[in-house]
């Protein structure tokens, strides 16, 4: 199997401190992780959890975790609140008396400290930091394990179109409609996800922040294999290590406009994987009998997110050929290539989750040029409709 060249020497990395990861976002939702991790073949980074991990290739976790020894995600909120009503009573009682310059600087310290960070404030403060705001309203799914894609949802940004017809499909990008609508940074530099705030309106869901490379239209009632000649712009270099690398690009069908037909139906296709081998055969994966609008259209077990590649690939380049088994007479499907940038856990419903890559992480994913930023809800542990909003922030370099 190749090797997987990771960021900042994660190959050497240690196994993240199982008891401390279970303790911080609970045993539920680690496991649910892993699981979705279980058969994809790159790292991703999980935000949230302080430190720097990674779920990895076969469902385990790498990278120091910070946290997780005492409190868990949910206790560490609480704790912030109790922290901030506690400020807020004393600040009022003080005011009574005439200012309290010592509570100022700790409410200070507390919303602003970045300071030790110079290069990262240096390049917020001069425009290089961007918020990107959002609420999209999810489906409920066809079964518990289901995926669904955002890309088509009603919220802000408005719901994205769907792809283009065969062969050339759509190369998506910032200007999309239906991306987050991210400015490229006016110098050469690249852009990195620095924090994130969300709430999810259902419990225990995970949230992932996707680069959106490529989609294409297939045609439902045939079983015609069809070829694809469009390619991505982004995450198209074939030399490992680069940043630009094809590991971790992925593809999976999703249904974008009009409820499948309750037929069985089975998908293949064609690729070009991360070393440029083109030809290289999808694994037969069996789609969702009436996939609903916005549904992920693969089956509720594993992967349930993507399609696999072949052994030992870890990205793929292009899709050069898709094929479903069986004549769906109705619906809508979409081939999409995407690039994974981070999950989100959302372990607490209706409250905002404080996903941080700075203060108490160093987890700055890379975002490019024209990058079109949209998200997938992972394999839900409930069949609930969820509702997401929330703000990204990157800054570039």
């Amino acid at each position: 199997m190749n090797s997987i060249p990771l960021q900042n020497g994660l190959e050497n990395w240690k196994p993240t401190n199982s008891a401390h990861i279970e303790r911080w976002l609970g045993k539920e939702k680690v496991e649910e992780i892993s699981k979705n991790m279980r058969d994809f073949y790159w790292p991703v980074a999980i935000h949230g959890v302080p430190g720097y991990v990674y779920g990895m290739p076969g469902g385990d976790f790498a990278g120091k975790i910070l946290c997780g020894s005492e409190m868990s995600a949910y206790d560490r909120a609480m704790d912030s609140v109790r922290r901030y009503e506690k400020e807020q009573i004393a600040k009022i009682a003080q005011h009574r008396i005439g200012s309290d310059l010592s509570l100022r600087s700790r409410m200070d310290k507390r919303h602003h400290s970045f300071a030790s960070l110079s290069a990262i404030i240096t390049a917020a403060t001069g425009g290089k930091m961007q918020n990107l705001n959002f609420s999209k309203t999810g489906v409920a799914s066809n079964a518990i394990g289901n995926a669904n894609d955002l890309w088509t949802r009603a919220g802000q940004p408005v719901a994205g179109t769907a792809g283009g017809a065969a062969p050339g499909g759509t190369v998506p990008t910032s200007a999309t409609q239906g991306a987050l609508g991210y400015v490229n940074p006016s110098s050469a530099n690249t852009g990195h996800l620095t924090t994130a705030n969300i709430t999810a309106s259902v419990v225990n869901n995970t949230l992932m922040l996707y680069d959106r490379l490529f989609a294409v239209a297939k045609t439902m009632n045939s079983t015609v294999t069809e070829v694809v000649s469009g390619v991505p712009t982004r995450y198209t270099n074939t030399t490992v290590g680069s940043t630009d690398y094809i590991g971790g690009n992925y593809v999976f069908p999703a249904n974008p406009t009009t409820v499948l037909a309750a037929t069985a139906h089975n998908w293949n296709g064609l690729y070009t994987d991360q070393d440029g081998t083109t030809s290289v055969v999808l694994p037969t994966t069996a789609g969702v009998s009436a996939c609903v609008v916005g549904g992920v259209d693969i089956i509720a077990s594993t992967p349930g997110w993507f399609l696999p590649l072949a052994s030992g690939d870890t990205g793929i380049k292009a899709l050069t050929a898709m094929t479903c088994s069986a004549l769906v007479a109705t619906g809508t499907i979409d081939f999409v290539i995407g690039h994974p940038i981070a999950f989100f856990p959302c372990p607490i419903a209706n409250m905002i989750c404080t996903f941080d890559g700075i203060n108490t992480a160093f987890n700055l994913q890379f975002i490019f040029d024209n990058a079109c930023l949209s998200f997938m809800e992972m394999p839900k542990p409930a069949t609930t409709a969820t509702t997401y909003s929330g703000i990204i922030t990157t800054v570039s370099e």
